[in-house]
């Protein structure tokens, strides 16, 4: 496919644009009216995004993970400690999330430091995995070399029947990370390429707790 071809693809943004007084006053807020909003369009996953990690030196790394609590002290996926990310994590305890909500012509962007949740949070959830999914997390020793597919899968099939008709025990080097988000944008296509960014920033001198700034696109 060559440029021309691309250029037949490109997005038009025909969106109803976003402006600071219809904002909610908090992000996780906001979070939550656009979250409902890609619901009513109900096409792919609005809980998957992009993390981002980065070693201490600052070589980036980036994943698709789905997101599985927000509150009001942050946003919280689960993972294998010992992946990359979580590598990456417990060097450079910071990260970026970004959510491509491509249909809607929005983007959300959350960036803050990033922390393990404790041993009855992640049991919590483990709980509440597909039995295949806990096994496979037992199975794979996530981010590092196999040495084919067929390796993983008798993996997968000795664990099975070694805990027939036992409870799949979560592995101790699996569990949740919070992402306490700082900076939250908002990302609205707009036509002309005059796209809405609106940015909450932490404030503690404002009544909400944040303070909203506007970024040219």
């Amino acid at each position: 496919m060559d440029l021309s071809e691309l250029a037949e693809l490109r997005q038009e943004y025909t969106y109803a644009g976003l402006d600071e007084d219809a904002l909610a006053p908090d992000p996780v807020e906001q979070f939550r009216r656009w979250f409902a909003a890609w619901h009513e369009v109900a096409v792919g996953d609005p809980n998957a995004m992009v993390v981002t990690t980065a070693t201490p030196d600052g070589r980036p790394s980036a994943r698709t993970v789905l997101l599985r609590a927000l509150d009001d002290a942050g946003f919280v996926f689960f993972t294998n400690h010992d992946s990359r990310k979580g590598r990456e994590l417990a060097a450079n305890p910071h990260a970026a999330l970004l959510f491509p909500w491509h249909p809607l012509g929005r983007q959300v962007i959350v960036e803050g430091p990033a922390a393990p949740l404790d041993a009855p949070a992640s049991d919590a959830y483990w709980a509440t995995r597909p039995r295949a999914s806990q096994i496979a997390a037992l199975a794979s020793p996530q981010s590092q070399p196999v040495a084919d597919r067929a390796a993983l899968d008798r993996r997968w099939d000795d664990l099975e029947a070694d805990l027939a008709g036992a409870p799949v025990p979560r592995p101790p080097h699996w569990g949740g990370f919070r992402v306490a988000h700082e900076r939250v944008e908002f990302w609205q296509g707009r036509e002309r390429r005059l796209h809405d960014r609106l940015v909450y920033l932490r404030d503690p001198a404002q009544p909400s707790g944040w303070r909203i700034v506007r970024l040219a696109p």
